[in-house]
């Protein structure tokens, strides 16, 4: 495994790869879920690349960039189990050299839900996929599904920008009880954690109301709501029910939709969704 801490010695391997190459970009603190991407783009791809870059442009002001959990050492250990062939750990001033000021915006479906919660969010996170797929020049790019706004955010971006990237979804992956892998579920201590799973209760919920016939948003919303709110250490950020295409508010479920929240845990903000057909 050839580990880059810079761009040009990052081309200078891969110019060395023939036949396609499947990517993913993290930021670090590899988990099960990150680890699931790696292996469905070793299983499709001739060759597998990761990026290990924890972006400040895509954090706010009052956001965790400076606490987000950090193990280079075990996350390249565990890339290399699992037979990655490059990867590229540039540093800040590496991808954001003095002077820099390029920036892409993704309008409309960055306007709400996390881009609302998190201005400038989406202009940190495109900008820097976009570099990233530059530099690596993937065949495929693979995302999971947890972090729905930011997959349609990226589709739409390198559909747009004609950049030749297949963006591949991969599904959640899960802990035991249902609560979705994220590198931010370490800040929980014993009790919030249990308190977490009320994000996968609500979607359970809203599951189960869709099954059963229910397609007023709003009705599935009120009942998603007042099941968070049982819960003492739970602080909506928001519920929500959108047109899994342009992230549109829907009142009634007549197309497919993504169901995600976010919910904050004592200090820690936890996101999740599901999608229902309409």
């Amino acid at each position: 495994m050839k580990v880059a801490y810079n761009i040009p010695e990052f081309r200078e391997a891969r110019r060395k790869l023939n036949g396609s190459l499947g990517f993913v970009p993290t930021m670090g603190y590899l988990h099960e879920g990150h680890l699931e991407l790696v292996r469905r783009a070793r299983a499709e791809n001739k060759n597998t690349a990761v990026s290990i870059f924890i972006n400040p442009t895509q954090f706010g002001p009052r956001e965790d960039l400076a606490a987000y959990p950090r193990d280079p050492d075990r996350d390249l250990s565990r890339l290399r189990e699992e037979k990655v062939d490059l990867v590229l750990m540039p540093d800040a001033a590496e991808m954001y050299p003095p002077g820099y000021g390029t920036w892409v915006n993704v309008e409309g479906v960055t306007e709400r839900l996390e881009g609302a919660a998190r201005p400038g969010h989406f202009r940190g996170v495109a900008t820097v996929v976009a570099k990233l797929f530059n530099i690596v020049e993937p065949t495929r790019a693979y995302f999971g599904e947890k972090d729905a706004q930011q997959l349609i955010v990226i589709k739409k971006m390198a559909a747009d920008l004609d950049m030749g990237v297949q963006v591949i979804t991969v599904p959640t992956v899960r802990e035991f009880d249902g609560l979705a892998m994220s590198s931010r579920n370490v800040y929980l201590d014993l009790e919030e954690r249990e308190s977490a799973l009320v994000l996968h209760k609500a979607l359970t919920l809203a599951r189960n109301l869709h099954s059963k016939g229910e397609r007023n948003a709003d009705v599935i919303r009120k009942e998603m709501t007042a099941l968070i709110q049982e819960e003492p250490r739970a602080k909506i950020d928001y519920v929500s029910i959108a047109d899994a295409s342009t992230l549109d508010e829907l009142s009634s479920i007549d197309r497919p939709a993504v169901v995600s929240l976010a919910v904050k845990i004592g200090k820690t903000r936890l996101i999740d969704n599901i999608t229902l057909a309409g």
